[in-house]
């Protein structure tokens, strides 16, 4: 059995790895070794995820992947969190969380029937928190853009100011060559914001 941590933060601007301490300290409590940890700042809600289906796609059957919170894992919808749980499922991985009690016997050695009684109340309460984490995702976003619609009513909301040291290094990129995928790998940044800085860039030719 390895066990695998995972540690997300939503944006570049988050610390993703705030929770290395907690989680090192808890495995260390039990006696267990982390062999690999997984660090990616990308949205729980976003199913598409490298790192996470990097550890999954190296977990061999019985490795657990140990999290913070259930909503470090996931803040899916419930369609995409069934895609997800059916991949841990088909390799077998357990899911231990920081915030989940049920699951810390999952990371200690126990006789089948007790595996497979704590595996169920897990996967249950697993199920449970998932959807938690969801509806606190949707409750946010949906309190946010209540705020934004009054800001924009009273002609406050500007939206999020652009980071303009981070589009100049696109466009310094863009201008030397680089590939849209290696300026993305360079600055996390999407190919929308590259596609405005490209558009930036070749509006003066087209003027001309």
């Amino acid at each position: 059995m390895f066990v695998r941590s995972y540690l997300r933060a939503s944006t570049n601007e988050q610390d993703a790895t705030r929770a290395r301490a907690a989680v090192e300290a808890f495995a260390a409590g039990r006696g267990l070794t982390i062999a690999a940890t997984y660090v990616e700042n990308e949205s729980g809600a976003k199913l598409a995820r490298p790192e996470l289906f990097r550890l999954i796609a190296d977990a061999r059957p019985g490795d657990v992947l140990l999290v913070e919170q259930v909503d470090r894992l996931s803040r899916l919808t419930d369609a995409d969190w069934q895609k997800l749980r059916a991949e841990l499922a088909a390799k077998q991985i357990r899911v231990v969380a920081l915030d989940l009690p049920t699951s810390w016997q999952l990371a200690a050695p126990a006789d089948e029937f007790t595996s497979r009684m704590f595996g169920a109340v897990n996967s249950m309460m697993l199920d449970v928190l998932a959807a938690v984490a969801r509806k606190d995702y949707e409750d946010r976003r949906r309190r946010q853009a209540e705020g934004q619609a009054k800001a924009r009513a009273k002609g406050l909301y500007r939206g999020r100011p652009e980071d303009t040291a981070r589009l100049a290094g696109i466009a310094a990129q863009l201008r030397g060559g680089a590939t849209w995928t290696a300026i993305q790998e360079a600055t996390g940044c999407s190919r929308a914001t590259i596609a405005k800085v490209a558009a930036r860039l070749t509006a003066p030719a087209a003027a001309d």
